[in-house]
Formats: C-alpha cells, structure tokens, sequence
C-alpha cells in the first residue's frame, strides 16, 4: 500500500491523529511525574530508606531503563506487521505497564536491604514495559508527517496531554497524601496511576493504528546495525538535539525532585500546601507548550528555545533568593507571609512557563536529524535520545541523593535541618538547573534552523 503523510488528513481523521497522540503521553507521563515528584519522598519517608539508598534505586533503575532503549528501538524498526512497526508494542504493553507502575508504589515488608532490592526489581520491570509502549510511540512523530507545522503540533499535543494527567496526579496525591509517611495512600495513588497509564496508552495505540499502518516506515537493509550506530554518531543535528535534551531535563529532573523538600524545609510551606502549589507549575507549564508552540511557528524554534530558557532561568534565581515563609504562623497570617507567598507562586508559574520548553523543543527539533539520515530509523534515534537521557538523569538523581546525604538532610517529620541542608536544597532549585539550562543554550547556539542537506551533517 502507497505510504501517506498525516499532513494530507482532514476533519475528523485529522482531529483523531491529534487526540490519539496526545493521549499517548497522557498515561506514561501522569505515572512519570508522580515518580519524579513523590518517588523520592516514598522511599524516604514511608519506606524508610535513607537518602543515598534511595537515589541508588533510582538510579539502578534508570540505567537498566537505558540499556533496554537501543535494543527496542531496533527490534520496533525491525517489527513488521500489518499495522506498522510501532502500534503492537503499544497495544501489547499497555496494560502490564499499568499493573507494573502500581506495583512500584507497594511497601514490601522487611529490613531496609529487602525494600531496596525489591524496589530496584519493580522499577526495572517497569521502566521495561515503559520503554516498550513510549519508544515506538515516540518514534512516529517522525514517521506519521514530514511537515515541520504538524510535527511540532503532534508533539504541542503530546505533552498536553503529558500535562494534563500530570495535573490529574497532582490532585490525586494532593488528595491522598496529606501525610507523606503514609504507605497506604501512596497504594491507593498507584493503583489509581496504573489504570490510567493502561487506559490511555490503549486508546492511542487503537486512535493512531489507521495513520500508523500506511505512515513512513524505517529503511530495512541487511547488516545495518554497526553502520546505523556510527550514522548516529556523526549526525551533528541528532549531537546538537541530544545535547540539548540531556541537559534541560537533568535541570527539571532536579528541580522535580527537590521541590517537595525545598517547599516545606527550605519555604516552611505546610505539606498541605505544598502538595497543590504544585498546581501552578504544571498550568503554567501546559500554557507554556502552546506559547512557545506559537513562538516556533512564527519564529522558529530556537527563538522559543532562548525565551523560554531565559524565563527559566530568570525563576531559578528567584528561588535561590526568595526569604522564608515564617512558620510559627499561617502562609496568609501575616503580610511578609502572604508577599513570599506571592513571590513564591509567581516563581513557580515563571519556571514551569520556562520549563516547558523542555518538553516541546528537542522532540520538535528530533524529526530534523532523523530527516538527515537516508534510512530513516526512528526507533533507533529515538531510543539512543531517550537512552542517554536516563542515563543523565539517573546519575543526576544519584547525585541529588549523595547530595542530601552529605548535606545533613534527614527525612524526619518536624526534623530541623542544617543551614548546610537548605544551602544545598536551594542550590538544586537555583544555581544547578541555571547552569545547566545555559550550556542548553551554548549547545544549540549553531543550530541552521532552515533547510535539510544530508551531506551537511552526516559524514
């Protein structure tokens, strides 16, 4: 059968692709922000686990996470069916992805050294099934369309969608983890999660299955393995995205996790509140991807890529200076109390604004360098963007463990902490992330915004 762009579509089969897609995200990236803002508290505060122990978890399982990529972005590229490469993972995976993200919020019984063990194995079955449902899903931004517009677009609404249950988690957990020492609430949250990331994952798998079985397909040729990994390596746009990628997300993974420690140890927000200031962010951030959406239409995407860093790290200083709130009374008790309220929401809201640039700029800017390649193998690029990203982040959040450890930090309730403490708290919401945003910017500062040559940038 004749391959079609997604380009061509109109009216309903066009409106379907969009929400298809943007539902693809809705599942993995609720289970995925819920891990990144709570996973930490979980293995700290309910589970016991000390801080270094916990960020090893995280990190063991991010990189066996990063070791599967490559070989499911070739066994996607080498799948054929009738349906294409990518919709069978999805739709065979989808729901033991959701029963294996609700399994990693139980509390195993036993010593400290149990837990640990039995947390790292639930984690890497998880984060397998997860790879196998978000690779190829990822993989075919590439393959649906070859239109700049609409590739941006598919990835605007992917992370909408990524946002939105996002923001559904956030209620969930606000509403259920009043008190963070609580094992069960986080039981109820993933079980919650895993219905969701299964549902949703599904109905993309069934909405994009049409667009999908006559899309652009990866150039089969024999041998290729060796000869693609050495293409990857010397394609200087995938270089430039990949850069980009590795180092806006290790700054959001670390203001992620140390957000929920940074607002009541370091603010003295209540935990109540600290739950649902979350809010904010994750609004500000879903208004941001249509912002620099329009941006990137209208002036590229690296224009959108310089504003919206430059807000985020105009919110990362502000968190580094903001003064506490007093505890001894309410957040609105007292006017100094409700003016660092203020300041403190109008940080989040300029951060999240900024940081969704992490989020849409790289993924829209992917399709660029996997265009510069002849054979096209998005499963391949897309699994080597994503495998280096687990491997940063996963060192970034063993080095945020150490950090809190060799800071003094203890996950006690009530527990007063170092002033060296909350130095290093605010320094992973300020100074870390404004530093590695910038070498973002310095990375794509040659970036040719217009204009495909394969001889350019493949040797």
């Amino acid at each position: 059968m004749a391959t079609t762009d997604a380009s061509d579509l109109r009216g309903f089969r066009r409106q379907r692709l969009l929400w298809s897609y943007g539902l693809g995200d809705a599942g993995t990236g609720m289970a995925a922000s819920l891990i990144g803002f709570y996973l930490f508290i979980f293995y700290t505060s309910a589970a016991g686990l000390p801080p270094w122990m916990a960020g090893l978890v995280l990190m063991i399982a991010r990189l066996w996470d990063a070791l599967n990529d490559p070989l499911v972005g070739w066994l996607s590229d080498k799948t054929t069916t009738r349906w294409g490469p990518r919709i069978p993972w999805i739709l065979v995976c989808a729901i033991p992805l959701g029963a294996a993200m609700a399994a990693m919020w139980w509390l195993p019984p036993g010593p400290v050294w149990v837990k640990f063990a039995v947390f790292v194995a639930i984690s890497i079955v998880a984060n397998t099934l997860y790879t196998c449902v978000n690779l190829p899903y990822a993989a075919l931004a590439a393959e649906l369309t070859t239109d700049e517009g609409l590739r941006t677009r598919l990835n605007t609404v992917r992370f909408t969608g990524s946002i939105l249950a996002s923001l559904l988690g956030i209620v969930i957990g606000a509403l259920l983890l009043g008190n963070h020492d609580n094992p069960a609430t986080y039981g109820q949250m993933g079980i919650l999660s895993g219905l969701v990331v299964a549902s949703a994952s599904l109905l993309c798998g069934l909405g994009l299955a049409p667009s999908a079985r006559n899309c652009q397909k990866p150039i089969s040729q024999a041998g290729t393995t060796r000869r693609l990994l050495k293409r990857v390596r010397q394609n200087r746009r995938f270089i430039m995205v990949l850069g980009l990628y590795l180092l806006l997300w290790c700054a959001l993974q670390i203001m992620q996790t140390a957000a929920l420690i940074y607002l009541p140890v370091v603010m003295h927000l209540p935990e109540g509140w600290s739950n649902w200031i979350l809010l904010p962010f994750l609004v500000s951030t879903l208004g941001g991807l249509w912002v620099w959406n329009g941006v990137a239409q209208s002036h590229g995407r690296i224009r959108a890529l310089q504003w919206g860093t430059g807000l985020w790290i105009l919110a990362c200083t502000m968190a580094m200076l903001i003064p506490p709130l007093d505890a001894a009374i309410a957040p609105t008790g007292s006017a100094s109390n409700a003016v660092r309220l203020v300041l403190l929401l109008l940080t989040i809201v300029v951060a999240g604004t900024g940081a969704s640039t992490a989020y849409l700029i790289p993924w829209a800017l992917l399709p660029d360098a996997i265009d510069a390649d002849s054979e096209k193998p998005a499963g391949q690029y897309s699994a080597w963007m994503v495998l280096a990203q687990k491997i940063c982040i996963s060192l970034a959040l063993f080095f945020f463990g150490n950090l809190m450890s060799f800071s003094g930090y203890v996950a006690a309730k009530a527990m007063e902490q170092p002033d060296s403490a909350l130095i290093a708290i605010r320094l992973c919401m300020g100074l870390i992330p404004a530093i590695l945003v910038v070498l973002g910017l310095v990375v794509m500062r040659r970036w040719p915004e217009k204009g495909l040559h394969l001889s350019h940038h493949l040797s």
